[in-house]
């Protein structure tokens, strides 16, 4: 049979080739069939999930918790290093220096991403801002919220830590971050669903020994992953318990 692999909608457009690179590296590796297939957006990924057309999936740390208490999956591995973290960005020239001194009415611009909205949303908190007394524009991609704000159509754009790094520096000079989240434990992770469990011993050997094997090096750098490094079960209902509270 042929496995179905998707990937959280929120990489950046630098590792989508690498995406595809590991997905044919793996299939090779466990000698099994393994279909990549990458969605527009956290609704039509759902969709797939709820649908039961998903068996591997590296996954946004929102998305954890539906995973593994409406579906069964069974946390893998997590990229060591790589934690997600939001940006509140404005435009250079914006008045405001601080989160403080943003005013109600603001526009405030994000992709679809569910834990990056949620984290800049908190960090909104402390100039009294909310659902209630701003207006959200949903974007496709962080490139489109970085032109609204230098287009002046928003005053605040929600990033994805990474995602604002990797803008090119012509861009990221135009643009000025007002804070960004230190919580440190909320991160994606590689999953499988209970179709595939027999397998997990064999992708997880696999994936922590991805330096020694001899493409896996060059797979990692694809991915923007230095390595894997086990999630075990106990660490993903911490991390479950974690992005609820801060849900609340």
């Amino acid at each position: 049979m042929t496995y179905q692999f998707t990937v959280s909608p929120d990489f950046t457009p630098e590792h989508l080739s690498g995406w595809h690179i590991f997905n044919t590296w793996l299939q090779k590796r466990l000698d099994l069939a393994i279909h990549l297939e990458l969605y527009d957006n956290f609704d039509l990924q759902r969709e797939a999930i709820s649908s039961d057309k998903v068996d591997l999936i590296y996954a946004n740390p929102f998305d954890a918790s539906m995973l593994v208490r409406e579906k069964g999956f069974i946390p893998v591995a997590k990229p060591k290093g790589k934690r997600d973290e939001a940006v509140v960005v404005v435009n250079d020239e914006h008045a405001a220096q601080s989160v403080e001194e943003l005013q109600s009415g603001i526009t405030i611009a994000s992709t679809d991403d569910p834990d990056v909205h949620m984290m800049g949303m908190i960090m909104l908190e402390p100039a009294d801002l909310d659902a209630s007394n701003t207006t959200h524009k949903q974007c496709d991609t962080y490139i489109v919220v970085a032109k609204e704000l230098i287009r002046g159509q928003s005053d605040v754009g929600l990033f994805l830590a990474e995602a604002f790094n990797d803008l090119s520096g012509m861009v990221r000079k135009q643009l000025r971050p007002l804070v960004s989240s230190e919580i440190f434990l909320i991160h994606h992770i590689l999953m499988i669903s209970p179709k595939m469990a027999e397998q997990q011993a064999q992708i997880t050997e696999a994936l922590l020994t991805m330096k020694s094997d001899p493409k896996g090096p060059g797979v990692l750098e694809s991915l923007g992953v230095e390595e894997w490094e086990p999630m075990e079960q106990e660490d993903m209902e911490f991390m479950i318990d974690l992005v609820s509270t801060l849900v609340e």
